[in-house]
């Protein structure tokens, strides 16, 4: 197994579907890992606002006395994000680019500009398969509800290109920025089970993602073995982006 010994995590959005697997996986690399969520976690974040960022790091600094690896997968949104391309308000989509694009934005540059005089760290961006592909609509049986919106493919976008941007311009300090995108993710609350089979049917694994099936990728990223890895969309998808 990847040791991550010693090495300051943070999750972001950690007490979520991902991000607790994320957390979990990093605890048994033996990382010190710190769940921060807009509720319910180890720290208070809230990604939308630049100022819970910054104190947020802050805390993390004055206790432990650096950040090594940083994970953005927190989900901020509205309640109108899933609207069809018609049907999304410019102010609705325009609030969710806020949160989530330029939320990814600020964490990301908060922990990149605080792990400069390290000389070291690793920044992970979760974006999603539906960054790179379009959704195939097929598989929703005319219940668009169950898609991922064009809001969140904007978005998932933004982020992969961010992250490549980030990666450019960090290298010369020694840090690493990389993406993770997962195909769809098993959440037995929300997903019925006509869209699980008829989404597993489209997968070459013939399955969709538990959350333990993506957290492992971070868990390399983050580690020593990837210390010449930057700039990568790693996905994590079972084929669907194969096919």
């Amino acid at each position: 197994m990847i040791n991550l010994q010693d090495k300051i995590i943070i999750v972001t959005g950690g007490q979520g579907l991902l991000g607790k697997a994320f957390v979990q996986q990093c605890k048994e690399a033996s990382a010190v890992v710190i769940s921060a969520d807009i509720e319910g976690g180890d720290i208070a974040l809230d990604i939308a606002d630049e100022a819970s960022i910054i104190s947020c790091k802050n805390k993390i600094i004055s206790e432990y006395g650096r950040i090594d690896g940083w994970i953005n997968s927190a989900f901020p949104r509205t309640e109108g994000w899933r609207k069809s391309p018609g049907d999304i308000s410019a102010e609705d989509f325009q609030k969710n680019l806020d949160m989530h694009l330029t939320g990814y934005f600020l964490a990301s540059r908060t922990a990149l500009e605080t792990m400069k005089d390290q000389r070291s760290g690793c920044v992970i961006n979760i974006g999603s398969i539906y960054g790179v592909n379009g959704p195939d609509y097929r598989i929703y049986g005319g219940d668009e509800s169950l898609s991922n919106p064009v809001t969140y493919g904007a978005i998932k976008g933004g982020i992969i290109t961010m992250s490549k941007h980030l990666a450019a311009y960090y290298g010369r300090y020694n840090l690493r920025v990389n993406c993770i995108s997962p195909g769809g993710v098993l959440d037995s609350h929300n997903h019925p089970g006509d869209f699980v089979k008829s989404y597993s049917e489209r997968v070459p694994l013939g399955r969709m993602a538990n959350p333990e099936d993506i957290a492992p990728a971070a868990v390399y990223l983050l580690s020593d073995s990837a210390s010449y890895v930057t700039g990568e969309n790693l996905i994590v998808d079972g084929g669907w982006t194969a096919v």
